[in-house]
C-alpha cells in the first residue's frame, strides 16, 4: 500500500469516529456497546495504519537518497552526469525560455529525487566550485570580434585550501542533522576488599548541522551565452562557482558573520577550538602549540596561515646564532604549511594568524547543489539584452572535535 492509500484510509477511520461520536452528542447519550466496540476497532485500524505510515516514509526518504537509474538509459554513474553537464546549456534555455534536455536534465531531476526539494531554478553539480577561473565583470565583456577564450586571463584569486586539507562533505542532506558524539566514558577506580565501587555512567553529545545559504548575481551578455565554443562554457562555468567557492572555504576557515556558519577561527575560545600563541615567534611557541593537540590525543596534520604571517616565520631562526628557521622547504615542526589569502589578518595594528589542526574534524554539509535561475527579464540586464543568473548553494560547517585546532591569532607582521 503506497503513502497517499495509508494516509486516505486512516482519514476515512477518523471521519467514522468523529461521525460516531457527534451522534451520540447530539442525542445526549454515551456511546452503546455495539458503537464503542466499533469505535475501538477503528482505533485499532488507525494505529496500525500509522505504523505503516511510518514505514512507507522511511522507505520513501530512502529511496529518494538511492543511485537512480539515467532518464536515457544505460549504466552511466551520477559521477559520470556530473561531467557532462553543460553549465551553458543550462543557460540558454533559460534564456529562450524552454525546458532543459541532455545530462543537465537528467542531473537536476535526479538531483531533486535524491533531495527530497525542487530546485529555485535549475540543479547543476557542486563539483563546479571546485574550478575558478573569470570574474562576473570579465565574463560579460569578453566577448569581441576574434575572441580567443581559450587565452583568457584569468585574475589572481585566494588560493582555496580548506576542502583540499580533507574536509568531510556529507552531501545529499535533507532537513536538521544531528550526528550523535561520544560526551564522557566509564570511569574505574581501584577499592579495597568488600568496598563498593563508584558508580558512574557514559554521557553522548550531538554536533548539529542544518541549512544555510550562500549565493551571488551576475549578469551575463547575450552575445557570450549564443557562443558555441567549449571554452566559452568553461569560462561562464568556473565564474558561477568561484561566487560560491570562495563563500564556503571562508567559512570552513573563519565564519561567524551575519548567517554564517562558525568555522574555526570563529569557534576559538567559545566551542573549544584552543587557543595559542606565536607572539614572538619562538621556536617554543611553535612546539607549545603541538603539544596542546598532543594533549588531547588530536592528531594534528598541518599549519594554515596568511603569506605575511609566512614571510615573518621564514625569516625567524629557531635559535639565535644558528641556523634553521621555523619555516622550511614549506613545513614546520615536520608538518606541511599551506598559505592562502583567506586566513584574515586581525587586530591593529594588524597581527597574522595561524591555525595547526587535522581538517579531517571539520565537517561540510551540503543541502543543496548549485543552484542556477536565469532571469532574462530584469530590468538593467533587459535594456543591454543581457541575462541577470543567480547562482546558489545551501549548505553548513561544524567541527566534530574542536580541540584539534589551535589558532594563535598574535604573529606581529
Amino acid at each position: 500500500m503506497n503513502l497517499q492509500t495509508i494516509r486516505e484510509q486512516r482519514a476515512g477511520h477518523v471521519a467514522e469516529m468523529r461521525t460516531m461520536l457527534a451522534k451520540a452528542e447530539g442525542e445526549k447519550r454515551s456511546l452503546s456497546a455495539d458503537e464503542q466496540a466499533a469505535f475501538d476497532t477503528l482505533k485499532s485500524k488507525i494505529t496500525d495504519l500509522e505504523s505503516q505510515e511510518a514505514r512507507a516514509q522511511f522507505l520513501l526518504d530512502a529511496e529518494r537518497r538511492m543511485m537512480g537509474t539515467p532518464a536515457g538509459g544505460g549504466d552511466r554513474s551520477f559521477a559520470d552526469l556530473e561531467r557532462r553537464v553543460n553549465v551553458l546549456d543550462v543557460l540558454r534555455a533559460g534564456m529562450e525560455g524552454r525546458a532543459l534536455d541532455g545530462a543537465a536534465a537528467e542531473y537536476s531531476r535526479e538531483t531533486e529525487r535524491r533531495t527530497g526539494r525542487k530546485a529555485q531554478g535549475v540543479f547543476v553539480p557542486l563539483a563546479a566550485l571546485e574550478q575558478r577561473v573569470s570574474t562576473t565583470t570579465s565574463v560579460s565583456d569578453i566577448v569581441p570580434t576574434d575572441h580567443r577564450p581559450d587565452q583568457y586571463i584569468s585574475p589572481l584569486r585566494n588560493a582555496l585550501l580548506a576542502r583540499r586539507l580533507g574536509v568531510r562533505v556529507l552531501s545529499g542532506l535533507s532537513g536538521n542533522v544531528s550526528i550523535p558524539k561520544h560526551g564522557s566514558g566509564l570511569t574505574v577506580g581501584w577499592v579495597a576488599e568488600n568496598s563498593a565501587l563508584t558508580p558512574s555512567d557514559m554521557s553522548f553529545d550531538s554536533v548539529m548541522l542544518s541549512p544555510r545559504h550562500a549565493g551571488g548575481l551576475t549578469e551575463l551578455s547575450r552575445q557570450l551565452i549564443q557562443q558555441s565554443s567549449p571554452d566559452i562554457e568553461r569560462l561562464v562555468r568556473e565564474d558561477l562557482a568561484a561566487m560560491l567557492a570562495q563563500a564556503i572555504d571562508s567559512a570552513l576557515i573563519k565564519g561567524g558573520g551575519a548567517n554564517e556558519p562558525d568555522g574555526v577561527l570563529a569557534s576559538v575560545g567559545t566551542s573549544g577550538v584552543q587557543s595559542g600563541t606565536l607572539a614572538t615567534p619562538t621556536w617554543a611557541q611553535v612546539l607549545g602549540m603541538i603539544e596542546m593537540a598532543e594533549l588531547e590525543n588530536a592528531p594534528v596534520s598541518s599549519w594554515l596561515t596568511h603569506p605575511e604571517v609566512a614571510t615573518k616565520l621564514r625569516g625567524t631562526l629557531k635559535a639565535t646564532g644558528l641556523p634553521g628557521y621555523l619555516l622550511e622547504n614549506g613545513h614546520m615542526a615536520e608538518r606541511p604549511v599551506y598559505v592562502t589569502n583567506q586566513v584574515p589578518a586581525t587586530g591593529s595594528p594588524a597581527t597574522g594568524t595561524v591555525i595547526l589542526g587535522d581538517w579531517s574534524q571539520a565537517i561540510l554539509g551540503i543541502w543543496s547543489e548549485v543552484d542556477i535561475l536565469v532571469n532574462p527579464f530584469a530590468e538593467t540586464a533587459y535594456t543591454k539584452g543581457n541575462v541577470l543568473v543567480r547562482a546558489m548553494s545551501t549548505v553548513d560547517v561544524a567541527l566534530r572535535h574542536p580541540q584539534a585546532f589551535v589558532v594563535a591569532d598574535d604573529v606581529a607582521i
